[in-house]
């Protein structure tokens, strides 16, 4: 380590000490999918107790309402689990964001449900490196954090939500909430096993396109009938050929059809697009209403749009960038392989934190891969460094007042 004063040494040794193997395999063995409310009510409680050391209020926050279209092509109302928000000196002249979220992508009955070393130093198991082990880091960087005399200088909040791997809709608002006034955000993403941050991202917006149509015998009357599922396999690949270099476009799935001998009177199509530009995702839209406009009429049905681009493009503007030389600075002053960022295809809550003016980094977590899959894996040295790391950074953030 070099430049670093006897203060930040201090915090920094703190930092490393922390139990976060240990919280990572207690909160990692606790299934938390998206949608099993009754493993998230349990993590989120492990992780109330467990901020409770940091001196503020710890919550937990009701989720917004979500709205999803089922296969019949009715739009019911979802219910997820509680967000964690811990608050911590709001009065001091400089106000940080750090969140995370609770969820994984495993469901309560998929096979993917325990921990186990794949080698000495590499721990695999659901949620280690997205992101239970994230969150173990907030938790060690604000507590080495609370030992330096910069602490009363900066205050934060923290948001742990419950609903990030389907699109934050439940915690979009709170997160605009709490992103208002920030100098900068941290997020808790893992980064790649070399440690390379995520840079610029893309925007993200699923659709559900509903498709009315009219029923009608197959062989006695078909001209009489309106096919829904030939007019969504239409605007599939209308939508499909939208795709640029500033654009990508997934059509990923029609539900609808029935009996072979009736013309099918419904169909939803559900697709995803990612724009790289906000330029882009207006143009998208604009793309997406004239060729519903055209099949509607090319086809005689009429439709209906759920959903919409939750995810607005993170470009890199001047004060992002600000923020990843800081990260990358503190990164040589840790000692650690050259820290650099690439643009990714990737979302997360850093697109909407962007989306309100607030330089973000959001791959501050420990270093890990595979992700989304049963191979997902934890390189646990990580842990203290990207704690330190962590620290390091708030607490200039801190001296400068600003990124």
């Amino acid at each position: 380590m070099v430049n670093l004063t006897a203060t930040e040494n201090h915090a920094l040794e703190n930092a490393a000490d922390a139990p976060m193997l240990a919280q990572v395999e207690k909160w990692a063995a606790i299934n938390s999918g998206t949608g099993n409310l009754a493993g998230l009510k349990t993590v989120a409680g492990a992780l109330a107790d467990a901020f409770a050391v940091l001196p503020g209020a710890v919550r937990l926050v009701a989720a917004d309402p979500v709205e999803s279209v089922d296969s019949a092509g009715t739009v019911n109302t979802v219910q997820r689990g509680d967000h964690l928000h811990v608050r911590v000196r709001p009065e001091a002249p400089v106000q940080l964001l750090l969140t995370g979220h609770m969820d994984t992508v495993f469901a309560a009955d998929h096979p993917f449900q325990t921990l186990k070393w794949l080698e000495a130093g590499v721990l695999n198991g659901p949620g280690t490196a997205d992101m239970k082990a994230g969150i173990s880091v907030i938790l060690a960087a604000l507590i080495a954090l609370e030992t330096s005399p910069l602490a009363s200088r900066i205050g934060y909040d923290v948001m742990i939500n419950s609903d990030e791997e389907t699109g934050s809709q439940a915690s979009a608002a709170l997160i605009a909430e709490l992103a208002k006034g920030k100098t900068a955000a941290l997020t808790y993403e893992p980064a790649l096993p070399d440690g390379t941050l995520a840079g610029a991202r893309p925007g993200s917006g699923n659709f559900s396109v509903i498709v009315h149509g009219r029923a009608a015998h197959a062989g006695r009357n078909p001209q009489d009938g309106r096919n829904a599922l030939l007019a969504a396999a239409d605007l599939a690949l209308r939508l499909g050929a939208l795709k640029s270099d500033a654009l990508k476009v997934n059509p990923a799935k029609i539900d609808g059809g029935g009996p072979n001998n009736i013309v099918p009177d419904s169909a939803i199509l559900r697709v995803n697009m990612r724009p790289s530009t906000p330029d882009a995702m207006a143009a998208a839209e604009a793309a997406m209403r004239d060729a519903i406009a055209a099949v509607s009429r090319d086809h005689d049905v009429h439709c209906h749009v759920h959903g919409g681009f939750n995810r607005p493009p993170k470009p890199l503007d001047a004060a992002a960038t600000r923020l990843f030389e800081l990260v990358r600075d503190c990164g040589a002053a840790l000692g650690l392989p050259p820290i650099s960022w690439n643009a990714t295809g990737g979302v997360c809550d850093g697109n909407n934190i962007a989306a309100c003016g607030v330089p973000v980094v959001d791959t501050m977590g420990p270093r890990g891969g595979a992700i989304h899959s049963s191979d997902e894996f934890l390189i646990v040295d990580s842990l203290a460094e990207r704690a330190q790391l962590s620290a390091l950074t708030m607490i200039r953030i801190a001296e400068r007042g600003t990124v």
